[in-house]
């Protein structure tokens, strides 16, 4: 594990332009276990690990503008002048509005599990989602006990027991401050009428049985983006590039062009 600019990450295989990988509200560098294996075969795959994530240190506040301007000083200080971002849900979220921010920093866009705006446009929505989430916790629960009921909701029917088993490990080892912060910044984020800004290369990837992130949804965006294409996974969940990691690395390699 590295470190730059207090953010931890994992740097594999050789590229002019890497793959630099966002993880969710849960994750962390593990959540790429598949395309740091595979990918990095054939091109320079950076996990990063978000601000409060995997001794990466927190910043304050957490916005996505912060964390974009983070990415941005990580990127400057990595030597990395345009990049390929790959994001799975907030992560997808944070490379959406990089891109929105600094475009000529981005390659291409590989978006997953993710959507353009958080939930609905009622603000008593938002409400209730942050007293689910953050009630739990409020009552003394522990991440450990909140990963084990909510990681087997969110995936779908190929997950395999290891696929959970990691994703649940790598949701308990977020440190509390900074799941409260990172769920409070999620349901700030509103970039629903500035998709048609993106020009980048975009690849959209859903999974069928994906609730937070509805095929749907993502099927909509890609339609809004003026160069997108949308991709279905079949039985796969929100952790759609751990569940079917093959099938994931499939349609990045062939998006990417790697592998001949």
């Amino acid at each position: 594990m590295k470190n730059l600019i207090d953010l931890t990450f994992e740097d594999y295989g050789v590229s002019d332009i890497p793959v630099v990988c966002l993880h969710g509200i849960g994750g962390n560098t593990d959540s790429f276990r598949p395309q740091l294996d595979e990918l990095s075969k054939y091109a320079r795959v950076i996990a990063l690990n978000l601000p409060g994530y995997g001794g990466s240190r927190l910043i304050s506040p957490v916005t996505f503008e912060t964390l974009s301007n983070k990415l941005h000083d990580f990127l400057d200080a990595a030597g990395i002048e345009r990049a390929v971002l790959l994001g799975q849900s907030i992560g997808g979220m944070v490379a959406i509005d990089f891109a929105i921010r600094f475009p000529e920093r981005v390659e291409k866009l590989i978006l997953v599990g993710t959507t353009s705006a958080f939930g609905g446009r009622d603000e008593t929505f938002k409400d209730a989602f942050l007293k689910a989430r953050l009630a739990p916790l409020d009552a003394g629960k522990s991440m450990a006990e909140l990963a084990n009921e909510f990681v087997p909701e969110i995936v779908g029917p190929i997950a395999s027991p290891t696929d959970i088993a990691n994703a649940v490990n790598s949701m308990s080892e977020v440190p509390l401050e900074t799941y409260r912060a990172i769920i409070e910044c999620l349901v700030t984020f509103n970039r629903r009428e500035d998709l048609s800004s993106i020009s980048h290369p975009t690849c959209l990837i859903a999974g069928e049985h994906d609730r937070n992130a509805p095929a749907k949804t993502m099927e909509k965006m890609a339609l809004e983006m003026p160069n997108a294409a949308f991709h279905l996974v079949e039985g796969a969940g929100h952790l759609v590039n751990l569940e079917a990691g093959a099938a994931t690395n499939a349609i990045v390699k062939k998006f990417l062009s790697l592998g001949g």
